[in-house]
């Protein structure tokens, strides 16, 4: 056991593995054709080499219980018991349980699923009531410390922190269950301390979003509580996402040993630290290196922080800003980045060497780093982009009153009372992956690529038909994700080769990188969208990415405001929607699912953020006539904080996830008089379950009794790339025949 925490840390690390391993493994055992003790035997391989990599790169205090198979949120609720009833009755094994929380079965749906704070990672939202009966379970934990130390190798054990965990369930009053969940975490913290674990991690992010007094007070009650515990680890709570604010003077006031702070989201927390007061005895653990962002880091500014840090505090150690879980492994795998853009990345990997170094600087204390060049993005410019950009009017972001539009579209569409329509895409099956490798790899040419994608579009197509939807989608064959798909497209975008980061679950993405001025150097959907509609005389949708949703799910400049860049994406996007239009496409969806990630945490700072956000989704969508019909797609998130904003984005019809948040949102549209089309999910497509024709029909029955059935569309959850042909025809088919029975009722 050691108790020194040492000048360098992370506070988490990428679990995926540099090739996706553990996504493929836990998909083998999803589909039956691993076991367990197979799975088991990826997961442990991968630890081992993640710890032996933070070793080898001389991190001081390394962490462990960060590894998971399907998500963090998840981990802790299994480790304090608090797996709901519905799921212990199944009678399945431990991990099957564990997945079915994740994923459903057919006997339950599964736990919601929203964003982790600002980043596009999702978690499962815990169930908390007064029947919650809370359990010490730290299994997980301590196998994996024990897995490490056999390999010679002290760990630090990491879970997140009992107030942020209440603050993240559902349920009624969860945060009125903080005492009865921290005697769970005393006993797990004593389970620890008998195992030898000398330091533990406990993650309490929720503290720099806004708290009322009752939730900072009930931060300092849980860690007065496990801070005088006589059999314990010492602990470190760890901030993180920006500034904590009035929770530090809290956290001051309990025994904890150590705190973490943001120092690159939360620039602030220097001054707070500084007001402060004393901090003898008190380590305070300084995140100068970006977990978020994948830019080099600018040491010689890191390291004037981290001085300053050094002259409050008896010790330092320096940390990445959070996990790294948000990017990817290993720049040094990336053989196609330009040379001048490549030398300004740092992935994981590289920021590991990062704090590492910054470190090193701090115990010796010197002020002198290698710095090669500064750090953060090179200014690329396009002054064809500034000069539209400048002179656009404020009537660029508007359209005509809504009664008009939809007047004009309803004569264009002729669509009945609750349409039917898909969220855009369909699966992406096996053939279609292979077909994109084999035209990367150059064995297939790219009119052999376009004879395979125009054959899956008109099977999609067919297949629409035959399933009676009313307005159809081509089914987005030929993209790989729909934010890469356009950053491949477009000027000031890079692309990356192995840079995947975890979604959720076994989701992962590769997030473009914006390193200059957008521009879009030609049509990027017009032909598949244009083809498709050729096929039929149903209204096809065009699908397009918004330009918040670009920004959120890449890896973006950090030279200018995002509004601008925003602005930049939206006027591409602009010219996009005009083609589209001239095409002869008179639907058009525009995906904003992260208008809500991407709000500031902090109330004081959303206003101007959803100005400039609404302001580039208009800017997007205002340029086509009114009879041309604007579609927008949300979800995963807590709308109700963005609802005023979702109004004024003024799309003719939005599309927001309502299955597993049982139609919540609805209520919220009401509220503020919503007077729109609305389409909440009515099918959970993260799921592989089938819904029943009954349980579609009675979520459509709930929506029809908050909204008027004729501004109502029926719609599944999200697209369907990840589902199966079989699910997905199974699922529609009750979809559409739910609709014709609550439409003729």
């Amino acid at each position: 056991m050691s108790n020194t925490f040492g000048q360098s840390t992370v506070l988490g690390y990428p679990r995926i593995g540099t090739n996706r391993e553990l996504k493929k493994a836990v998909e083998a055992y999803w589909a039956g054709t691993i076991d367990a003790d197979d799975l088991e035997k990826t997961a442990a391989g991968l630890r081992a080499e993640v710890w032996q990599q933070l070793r080898n790169a001389r991190l001081d205090s390394i962490p462990s219980n960060t590894f998971s198979y399907y998500d963090h949120v998840l981990d802790t609720a299994v480790a304090v018991g608090a797996i709901p009833a519905r799921f212990a009755r199944l009678g399945l094994s431990g991990l099957d349980t564990y997945f079915a929380m994740a994923r459903g079965v057919d006997a339950e749906p599964a736990l919601e699923l929203t964003k982790w704070f600002a980043t596009n990672y999702h978690y499962l939202v815990p169930e908390i009531d007064a029947d919650t009966v809370f359990k010490a379970n730290p299994t997980k934990a301590l196998s994996e410390y024990a897995e490490a130390r056999a390999l010679g190798i002290e760990t630090r054990p990491v879970l997140v922190g009992p107030a942020t965990f209440l603050l993240l369930a559902k349920g009624a009053d969860p945060f009125a269950r903080l005492d009865d969940l921290v005697d769970a975490y005393a006993r797990i913290l004593n389970a620890l301390a008998d195992a030898g674990v000398g330091w533990v991690q406990l993650d309490e992010p929720a503290y720099v979003a806004d708290r009322t007094p009752a939730e900072v007070e009930g931060l300092r009650r849980a860690y007065t509580r496990l801070g005088e515990l006589a059999n314990r680890p010492r602990i470190f709570v760890a901030t993180y996402f920006g500034e904590i604010r009035g929770a530090l003077s809290a956290l001051l006031d309990t025994p904890v040993e150590a705190i973490g702070l943001d120092l690159v989201a939360g620039p602030g927390n220097l001054r707070k630290l500084a007001a402060s007061g004393p901090l003898a005895g008190r380590i305070i653990v300084a995140g100068l290196v970006d977990g978020h962002n994948i830019w080099r880091t600018d040491l010689r500014a890191a390291i004037t922080n981290g001085a300053t840090v050094t002259a409050l505090a008896d010790h330092v150690a320096v940390s990445t800003s959070c996990s790294l879980l948000h990017v990817p492994v290993d720049l040094s795998v990336e053989t196609r980045l330009a040379p001048e853009l490549f030398e300004r990345l740092a992935f994981a990997r590289q920021k590991v060497d990062e704090v590492v170094l910054l470190g090193k600087a701090l115990r010796d204390g010197t002020a002198h780093v290698p710095v090669p060049l500064p750090g953060g993005p090179h200014v690329w410019r396009n002054g064809d982009v500034r000069t539209r950009l400048a002179a656009l009017s404020p009537a660029a972001r508007r359209r005509a009153p809504f009664v008009e539009r939809a007047a004009l579209q309803q004569a264009h569409l002729n669509l009945p009372e609750l349409p039917t329509t898909t969220i855009g895409s369909f699966p992406q099956t096996a053939e279609l992956r292979k077909a994109r490798a084999e035209l990367r790899a150059g064995r297939l040419d790219a009119d052999g690529y376009t004879a395979r994608m125009r054959a899956e579009v008109e099977h999609v197509i067919r297949l629409q038909e035959q399933l009676g939807l009313d307005v159809l989608v081509h089914g987005e064959p030929e993209r790989n994700d729909m934010v890469q798909y356009f950053g491949e497209q477009l000027d000031g975008f890079a692309a990356t080769d192995h840079g995947w980061v975890q979604s959720y679950g076994s989701r992962c993405v590769r997030p473009p990188i914006i390193y200059g001025d957008v521009a879009r150097k030609a049509p990027m959907t017009v032909e598949w969208s244009g083809y498709a509609q050729s096929l039929t005389a149903k209204p096809v949708k065009g699908m397009l990415t918004g330009p918040v949703t670009i920004l959120a799910w890449s890896f973006v400049r950090t030279d200018q405001p995002l509004s601008d860049t925003a602005d930049q994406v939206a006027l591409a996007l602009r010219d996009e929607t005009v083609d589209l239009e001239a095409a002869g496409i008179r639907v058009i969806q525009v995906d904003e699912p992260a208008l809500r990630e991407t709000l500031p945490l902090r109330h004081a700072d959303q206003e101007s953020y959803l100005q400039w956000a609404v302001g580039a989704f208009r800017l997007a969508t205002s340029g086509v006539a009114d009879e041309t019909q604007i579609h927008t797609h949300l979800c995963y998130s807590e709308f109700g904080d963005v609802i005023t904003a979702i109004d004024e984005l003024d799309a003719d019809v939005t599309s927001i996830e309502a299955s597993r948040s049982k139609m919540e949102v609805l209520g919220d549209l009401a509220a503020i008089g919503y007077s729109r089309g609305v389409g909440p999910g009515v099918w959970d497509i993260h799921s592989p379950r089938v819904p029943s024709h009954d349980e579609v029909v009675t979520a459509l029955r709930n929506a029809v009794a908050a909204v008027p059935a004729r501004r109502l569309w029926v719609n599944p959850d999200c697209g369907l790339k990840t589902r199966g042909y079989p699910e997905t025809e199974a699922s529609l088919r009750h979809l559409v025949a739910a609709a014709a029975e609550v439409r003729g009722s």
